[in-house]
C-alpha cells in the first residue's frame, strides 16, 4: 500500500470510496474543487499493484487549523491499520505546514473512528445535534491541539 497526495486523476477512485463508506458522499465536482484549493491537503491510500484507491482522508487549512474530513477506508481493507497510517501521514504533513490544531466531526455511534481519533490525541469538545442524515444522528466534535 502507498499513501500519497490525491491528484486529479484519483478523484473517480476517491468518489468510489466515498460512495461505499458514506450515506451522503462527495461528488467528483466537490472533490475536484477541493483538491484544487491551495489550502486543501487530501491523501489517498492505493494498492501498489493495481493503483486502486482504497482509502481517503484530508483537511482544509483554515488559518492554521486543520478541518479534517472524509476519513474513509473501503470495508474489505478495514482492520489492517490503514486508517491509522493515513492519520499519521496527514498529521505529519499538517505539522510541516504549521497546523496548530485540528478539528473534525464523527458520527456519535462510530466507535471505531472515535477510538482512532482518541489514539491520535483528539478529545471531544462538543456535539452537533442531528448533523448527519441517512440516518439522522448527532456528530461529536473532536479536537487535537498541537504542542510546540
Amino acid at each position: 500500500m502507498q499513501i500519497r497526495r490525491m491528484l486529479l486523476h484519483d478523484v473517480p477512485g476517491a468518489v468510489q470510496v466515498e460512495e461505499a463508506c458514506f450515506s451522503t458522499p462527495w461528488s467528483e465536482k466537490v472533490y475536484t474543487e477541493t483538491i484544487a484549493n491551495e489550502n486543501a491537503l487530501y491523501l489517498i491510500a492505493v494498492e501498489e499493484e493495481t493503483q486502486r484507491v482504497i482509502a481517503t482522508c484530508g483537511f482544509m487549512n483554515i488559518l492554521g487549523e486543520g478541518d479534517i474530513s472524509n476519513v474513509a477506508v473501503l470495508d474489505a481493507y478495514r482492520g489492517q491499520g490503514i486508517a491509522s497510517r493515513m492519520m499519521e501521514e496527514l498529521l505529519c504533513r499538517g505539522k510541516e505546514l504549521g497546523m496548530t490544531q485540528y478539528i473534525l466531526e464523527v458520527r456519535a455511534s462510530n466507535t471505531p473512528a472515535i477510538g482512532l481519533y482518541e489514539k491520535f490525541g483528539f478529545s471531544q469538545i462538543g456535539r452537533r445535534r442531528l448533523f448527519y442524515e441517512h440516518p439522522s444522528e448527532d456528530a461529536l466534535i473532536m479536537q487535537r491541539i498541537e504542542t510546540p
